[in-house]
């Protein structure tokens, strides 16, 4: 944090005064409460004016996963460096060749990874085109977030940020075949450059599989719509599950986990 100070005339100090209010404003600078571009003025009765900036190159904080690559620190929303994780929309390919929904698989992984160690500090890179913190981030335990992304095989290296910083980490997922290496996939930017190039939406690959797919795979939990309303899902071996159809028209949806489920507002079927 940075600090300018212009006084007009100097006064002695008193408990309580300027000096005290600029020890306070550095805790919280370094807890990460300023935001990035943080800039006031502290105006005494009577006396000189002190002004106080700040270009908060590092913000700590309880994290929220916006997705695979994006979180949200005290509001304000932060891009991993040198990276790209797959879209919420994004579909890839197991090893037996059923798709499931990656993005929202890396979002969930980073969700849980996360919070196992908080809080989570980004520290500022650039501003992206969204205008968007971009930073280099760390778990609470000092682990970086981006190379485990990468080494799990949840996000790619992407070289035309990182210059490679992460390309040992790739080499070891890949080999591994973990995560999206499993199978095929495109590259998070070269699926969204596909989108873009689509004159009709209706042509997107859907992000939940169609009824007639029936799913099998990481993400093949029925989320059903009762004639009552209510929401439930069934996991593979109960009684409903091959019975039960998925119309995406209704509401209906898959999910990739139990938890995701509950967390989305549906319950598990008792039978």
């Amino acid at each position: 944090m940075s600090m300018v100070v212009n006084l007009q005339r100097q006064k002695p100090r008193r408990a309580g005064g300027i000096p005290t209010i600029l020890a306070a404003m550095g805790v919280a600078g370094a807890a990460g409460y300023f935001g990035p571009g943080f800039a006031g003025k502290l105006q005494r009765p009577g006396g000189p004016q002190l002004v106080v900036s700040s270009t908060a190159e590092t913000i700590t904080g309880r994290t929220s996963v916006i997705d695979g690559d994006t979180i949200k620190i005290h509001g304000e929303r932060i891009r991993f460096n040198g990276i790209d994780a797959p879209e919420s929309a994004q579909l890839c390919a197991d090893a037996g060749g059923r798709t499931y929904r990656c993005g929202a698989r890396s979002a969930e992984a980073l969700s849980e990874w996360l919070a196992a160690s908080s809080p989570t500090t980004c520290k500022f890179v650039e501003r992206d085109q969204y205008g968007r913190f971009v930073g280099n981030c760390t778990r609470a335990d000092g682990t970086n977030v981006q190379r485990w992304l990468v080494r799990s095989g949840y996000a790619m290296d992407w070289p035309r940020y990182s210059s490679g910083a992460f390309a040992k980490e790739q080499s070891a997922a890949r080999w591994e075949k973990i995560g999206i290496w499993q199978g095929k996939f495109q590259p998070p930017w070269k699926w969204r450059a596909a989108q873009r190039e689509q004159p009709d939406s209706s042509s997107i690959v859907s992000p939940m599989p169609s009824a007639a797919s029936e799913q099998a795979g990481p993400c093949n939990i029925k989320g059903n719509i009762s004639r009552k309303g209510e929401r439930i899902y069934h996991v593979p071996g109960q009684k409903y599950y091959a019975q039960t159809r998925i119309s995406a028209g209704k509401g209906e949806r898959w999910f990739c986990s139990e938890q995701e489920a509950r967390a989305a507002g549906w319950r598990r079927s008792q039978q």
